[in-house]
Order: structure tokens, then sequence, then C-alpha cells
């Protein structure tokens, strides 16, 4: 159950072989890498050696490795307990070397740089490390190279989720925790995102969006739709902004460039939907102008508003019924003269309403907006 060195003020050399499997996912979220990674690891233990020779010619053996010691070590970014079922055997050679494959899918902590999204590169460290050992008592040592490591990933690879593996290097270091220095190996993972699904299912959709607010000038300012459409689609930009929220750490240092991209377009389509509302709102007071012009025009011909039959011919009613004026001391003379007239004030007020309108309708300017509005979009235009 102890370290099997005959000093026991010797370390034991731990040489440890790192491969990648797989990327199974990414939690941009939550800052963390689930990677599939293959260790090989072998130490030698100096109190077991035999000859082959006298036993059949048997070289190796495998044994429960609950049996003999073997080195605690463990992944420092590991957040999560590993639910990969771990080796039960281990295989011991002749001349007393030791080795143990295992599978491990850990979730590690890895510190997202997401200001390129979705063009963005992300390095996530593996550091192995023994979890009580100093280095004066274990050894760690990484057994191939960077440039071997990546020809065996990109052969074994397996999937690798919405990422392109990159590279992996690995190199030792010495690092001091509670001062107690431990011997470290680091490999560290580069992956690259597949940004097409992205582009295509994000930026370009919010560029559609910005070009329906444009078509969206040549609805007139007149009917409520320019406005709701206006809305709708700044809805539709909002509900993108959340999509991206859902996907985007929190914490992240900088700005991400597709966050100020969505901002600016959101601050663009602010301003058309503002715009909108203040020229509906002019042309609507232009309007109320010219109605109330007008009415000043029908008032000065000798026709106040208080009347009651030019109230109803102005809104439309029919004309009313002449009331009989009822007197037990008229006759029926004065009765049908004051009908007579009656009928002929009311043909009279129709006439000079129709004349005002027609004069209004044709000789009149517009409005001062309108006019503003009329000359800025003729100056604007290529015939213009």
């Amino acid at each position: 159950m102890l370290r099997p060195v005959k000093n026991y003020k010797d370390p034991i050399i731990v040489t440890l072989d790192v491969v990648l499997y797989a990327i199974l996912n990414v939690r941009e979220k939550d800052q963390q890498l689930v990677p599939y990674i293959w260790i090989d690891m072998w130490w030698k233990n100096e109190f077991i050696s035999w000859d082959p020779n006298d036993f059949c010619n048997i070289t190796s053996i495998t044994l429960p490795t609950e049996l003999l010691w073997k080195p605690d070590i463990t992944i420092e970014e590991m957040t999560e307990m590993d639910r990969t079922p771990p080796n039960p055997f281990l295989i011991i050679s002749n001349d007393g070397e030791i080795e143990i494959t295992d599978n491990k899918v850990p979730v590690s902590a890895c510190r997202m740089r997401v200001y390129k999204f979705p063009f963005d590169i992300q390095t996530c460290n593996l550091s192995f490390k023994s979890f009580v050992h100093t280095d004066k008592e274990i050894q760690l040592v990484g057994y191939l190279n960077s440039s071997e490591i990546v020809e065996w990933t990109h052969k074994l690879m397996h999937n690798q989720y919405e990422w392109l593996f990159v590279n992996l290097t690995v190199h030792r270091n010495n690092i001091s925790y509670f001062h107690l220095n431990q011997s470290v190996v680091i490999y560290t993972i580069s992956i690259k995102r597949r940004a097409g699904l992205y582009v295509i299912n994000f930026m370009l959709p919010i560029l559609f969006f910005v070009g329906l607010d444009l078509a969206s000038f040549m609805i007139s300012d007149s009917s409520g739709e320019k406005l709701g459409f206006k809305i709708t689609v700044l809805l539709a930009i909002t509900v993108m902004q959340l999509i991206l929220n859902d996907i985007l750490p929190s914490s992240s240092n900088r700005i991400p460039l597709i966050a100020s991209y969505c901002i600016g377009i959101f601050g663009l389509m602010m301003l058309s939907l503002l715009e909108t509302v203040l020229v509906m709102f002019l042309l609507h007071k232009d309007t109320k102008e010219e109605a109330e012009k007008q009415q000043s025009m029908i008032e000065d011909c000798g026709y106040k508003e208080g009347d009651v039959s030019i109230n109803n011919s102005y809104r439309g009613e029919t004309p009313p019924e002449v009331l009989p004026v009822v007197k037990e001391e008229s006759s029926s003379q004065l009765m049908e003269e004051s009908r007579d007239f009656e009928k002929l004030s009311y043909e009279l007020r129709e006439l000079v309403k129709m004349l005002l309108n027609s004069r209004t309708e044709e000789a009149r300017p517009a409005g001062y907006w309108k006019g503003v509005f009329q000359a800025f979009y003729t100056c604007s235009s290529p015939i213009g």
C-alpha cells in the first residue's frame, strides 16, 4: 500500500499518455468543456520482478487494481465527478513495470473567450497532477510529444460536436500549492467553432430584418400598418437577442462583437420607429390644422358652429324635418310660408358648403410638414 520504492526518498516516475478521442460538449454559458480522453499511465514497482523462463515464458499478468498501489492522479480543472466506470484491472510486466489504461469524460472548467463569437477559437487545459504527493514523491512525465499527440488524435477523433480540433500541446511544469511543490503535466486543447450554422440561423436573419425595416419606408404614413409592422420587426430582433443571451456567458470581460452588432441594429431600428412616430404626429397635426382652417372659413361666411342645422349637414346627416310651428293663433298660410323659407335656407347652406369644399380641395396649399416631407423625398430621389 506504500509507494513501491526501495529508497523511500526517491520519487516514482509516472509516465502519462493522453489522447483526445471526442469532444462531447462545450458549454459556453457555464464555461465548461466535456471531452472524452484516453489515458495510458505506467510506472515501475521496484519490488516486483521475475524471470519469464522460470514461469512458462509469462511476461505479463493482469491483477485487480485494489491489490497494488497506484498513483492518485487527478485532473485539476475537473468540476464534476467522472461518471465513467474505472478500469478494474492493471497489467504487470516481468520487469516490474505496471500499466493501467483508462478512459474519462471529465467536465472541466474552461474560460471561454467569446469576443469573436461565432468565429472564436477556444483553448482549454487539462492539468494532471497528484492529489496529495509532492514532486519529491511523484514525478509526472508526458510520453508523446505534441506533434505525435496531434497525429494520433486526428486518427482517433470520433465526434467533435460543433467544433473542429485544431491542436493539442503538452508541457511539464512544477507548481506550488499551499507551500507544496507538485509535478504537473498540462495538455492544452485548441478547438475552433463551426460558424456556418450561426451565420445562417442568426446573423443572416438579422440582416433580413433590417431589409424589412428599410422596405417599410414605402408604406404610407397615413395608415397605422407601418407603425405596427416596425414594432413587429423590432420584437423579432429582441427575440434574437434573448437567444444570444442564452448562449454567451455573462462573465465575459469584453462585450462580444456579435452583441455589439445586435445592439447597433436594434438602435437603428429604434431610431427608424421613432422617426415613423414623429412623421405620423406631424402629418396628423397638419390635418388637424387644415380642418380647423376649413371650419373657420365656414364660420366666416356667417354660419356659426352653434347652428344645429349646419352641424347636422356637416356631419353628413339628412336634412332635418321642418318642425311645424304650431300656434293656436297662426293660420295655415303662415305655416306653409315658414316651411318654404326653411327649405330655401337649407338649400342655400348646402350650396355654400359645396363651393367652399371644392375651393379648399383644389386651391388650398398643403400643410407645412407635408410640404417639407414632399420636398425632402423629391430632392433625395434619383430623378429629383
